[in-house]
């Protein structure tokens, strides 16, 4: 049966996949997203999707597209919280504010706006799910990337929290923790890193490599794999759990 599936951030990178693969069995699809061109990209590939530029920082424009996307549909099954940034990379005494600031706020804010909504709508319905993207480092320290874990641990709380909030009410919370995931935000991650470390690219990217037991990077097929499995009949029981798509990692580099 056809689901009302919604997906922040969802007009690149790992939202797009996610999107690509709930169309691609029958779904129906909103993604918002702070690119406008990523936006207009989207409609142009799938006409019947809710696209809409909105930055998941601002309440604003979520309340936009969140209206829409109920006043639409009357509803929601899925949610994907999956809106991040990398953020700034360096030793804390050198981190501005400002950029400190802007990691949390897109990749933790912006979830609350998000889950805000989901939760209320779910609540009221009596069932859906709400999937949040955390990152391995939400589960481990990560040197030189202060923001970005602290951000990503508190994904994982707020998983683990709205579980618990939601449980009764028929609503099941789980949270993704991918690797490092081939693609355009990865290589920005590994320039931001080699110009904090002073690290060649190449090197940082087989050090990422080697920290995982199964020596290989994570795709977007991989984590729209384990998002599809939390949205079918078999994951009925499966909430409030934090399941990794890493290969394993074995340590932070």
């Amino acid at each position: 049966m056809s689901e009302r599936v919604l997906i922040t951030a969802g007009a690149s990178g790992i939202g797009l996949g996610l999107a690509r693969r709930f169309a691609a069995r029958g779904d129906r699809v909103a993604v918002c997203d702070a690119d406008a061109n990523a936006v207009a990209a989207v409609q142009a590939e799938f006409p019947d999707f809710i696209a809409m530029q909105a930055n998941v920082t601002d309440e604003t424009q979520m309340d936009a597209f969140l209206s829409r996307v109920e006043g639409a549909w009357g509803g929601i099954d899925v949610v994907c919280a999956n809106a991040g940034t990398g953020g700034p990379a360096g030793r804390i005494e050198d981190l501005e504010y400002g950029a400190w600031k802007s990691c949390v706020e897109v990749n933790l804010f912006g979830a609350f706006l998000t889950c805000r909504w989901a939760a209320r709508v779910m609540r009221a319905q009596g069932s859906g799910l709400i999937i949040l993207t955390s990152s391995t480092a939400g589960l481990f320290g990560y040197p030189l990337r202060s923001p970005y874990a602290a951000a990503k641990w508190g994904i994982v709380g707020l998983t683990k929290t709205l579980a618990m909030e939601l449980g009764q009410a028929g609503v099941r919370v789980n949270c993704i923790c991918p690797g490092a995931v081939e693609g355009d935000r990865m290589e920005r991650v590994l320039a931001n890193e080699s110009a904090a470390t002073g690290t060649p690219v190449e090197e940082l990217r087989a050090n990422y490599v080697a920290s995982t037991s199964l020596r290989s990077w994570v795709s977007v097929d991989d984590l729209a794999d384990m998002a599809l499995f939390l949205a079918s009949p078999a994951a009925s029981k499966v909430s409030g759990q934090i399941l990794s798509v890493d290969g394993h990692t074995e340590s932070i580099n």
